[in-house]
């Protein structure tokens, strides 16, 4: 049994007037046995909640900053009219802070053999899956002077998934790849490895793209052109150890990686190349291969792991996953230690058989610390920042003589920058 306030204001109204005019036991007998009575029959009148019925339906997945709709349905199996709040608990991640209440608590009136629909807004503020919790209910007498309370559970589940905050940038970079593929009137011509068509020679062609047989067979010059190869295979290794977990400003680097993923696999499965993921750090995490969609499924719930990569292990695992002559894709770090005494030593068996690429995420306050100038402290923080500078330079330009194409971006500007070096290797002919 829960009392209410309406109980305890008329207990002390009542209690007033006896302590100044008769302050006997008597006089409180004649005050709160009447509302005990009152209360034993709200009680009994309140609709019980053990029989209440509960059913969930709605969204079952939602992008990370937008919102998600789940319904509650309530059936009233009784005899009696509920009157009731409830709580509809989930995560502390489900909202945003200050709005869990507002959003998780409902009041409702339900006649007898009758059913409700409440809806449940979820804001997450975190990537993965939010639970529903349990959901208490507090169904009040007619008097409102006391309720029963009990509790239910009506499991439901809704995926977060990753933002795709990069995704405003897909159709600039769909539109280079019709133009690389020579579907549009912009035919770069002379590019690529795949043959795409004979046309006539004009000055300015490069004499090696002349076709001498089909020239023979013709009273004009005919030159080949081409296009980038199709059904090449792309393999995008996540890197979930340590250095993952850093913040970048708001966003931790892992999901910058996974937003260059993103885009990176949407642009490439249009391209017509098969597109695999892998994610380790010192075991498989994660192992996808399919379309945008599945692998958005696959991210939602990759969360960093605080130990050190293995780079030999992740090296072998690239191997195992990737043919001969694929590109691989790697979102790690670009800080000296890892590269140097754990990359380096087996980059010669990634490059020798594949395309290697290494993308990283710079801290653009870095930038601005070794720029910076007026007191003492913010020298001091701009020599820092500059030999981080130094030192990332020379990690990249290490990786460049291994013969590794290195793309070190902002978290803001990682995605398209991958997305255009992907589109300059395919033009260049490396794809």
């Amino acid at each position: 049994m829960a009392l209410t306030g309406r109980t305890a204001l008329l207990a002390a109204l009542g209690s007033l007037p006896v302590g100044i005019l008769a302050p006997s036991w008597t006089g409180m007998l004649a005050v709160n046995a009447p509302l005990s009575l009152a209360i034993l029959c709200d009680y009994a009148l309140a609709a019980p909640v053990r029989t209440l019925r509960f059913t969930r339906s709605g969204d079952t997945s939602v992008r990370l900053g937008d919102a998600a709709e789940v319904q509650l349905t309530v059936t009233n199996t009784s005899r009696r009219r509920l009157r009731a709040q409830l709580r509809d608990a989930w995560p502390p991640s489900s909202w945003t802070s200050g709005s869990e209440r507002q959003a998780s608590r409902h009041t409702l009136a339900i006649p007898a053999g009758e059913r409700r629909r409440l809806v449940t807004v979820l804001r997450p503020t975190r990537r993965g899956d939010r639970k529903a919790d349990r959901i208490t209910i507090r169904s009040y007498g007619p008097l409102g002077l006391a309720a029963r309370q009990g509790q239910h559970r009506a499991p439901w589940t809704v995926r977060v998934l990753p933002p795709f905050t990069s995704r405003k940038h897909l159709p600039s970079r769909l539109a280079r790849l019709r133009e690389l593929d020579g579907r549009t009137s912009v035919l770069t011509r002379g590019e690529g490895t795949e043959f795409d068509s004979l046309r006539a020679y004009v000055p300015g062609d490069d004499t090696r793209s002349i076709d001498w047989r089909a020239t023979a067979r013709q009273s004009a010059v005919a030159v080949r052109t081409w296009r980038p190869e199709r059904d090449r295979h792309i393999l995008i290794v996540l890197d979930t150890g340590r250095t993952s977990a850093g913040r970048v400003g708001d966003v931790p680097r892992l999901d910058a990686s996974m937003d260059a993923s993103l885009l990176l696999t949407a642009l490439a499965t249009r391209a017509g190349d098969r597109v695999s993921l892998l994610a380790y750090d010192r075991q498989v995490r994660a192992r996808v291969q399919g379309r945008t969609a599945t692998v958005v499924n696959t991210l939602a719930t990759l969360e960093p792991e605080l130990i050190e990569t293995d780079a030999r292990g992740l090296s072998n695992a690239a191997l195992a996953d990737a043919p001969r002559g694929s590109l691989i894709v790697l979102l790690t770090t670009l800080e000296a230690a890892p590269i140097e005494e754990g990359l380096l030593p087996v980059l010669p068996q990634l490059t020798q058989r594949h395309t290697v690429l290494l993308a990283a995420v710079s801290d653009p306050r870095i930038s601005e610390m070794a720029h910076a100038r007026g007191t003492v402290d913010s020298v001091y923080d701009a020599a820092a920042a500059a030999q981080a500078q130094a030192d990332r330079g020379r990690t990249a330009d290490r990786l460049r003589r291994h013969g590794v194409v290195v793309v070190d971006a902002t978290p803001e500007s990682l995605a398209p920058t991958l997305a255009d070096t992907y589109l300059a290797l395919k033009a260049a002919g490396r794809l």
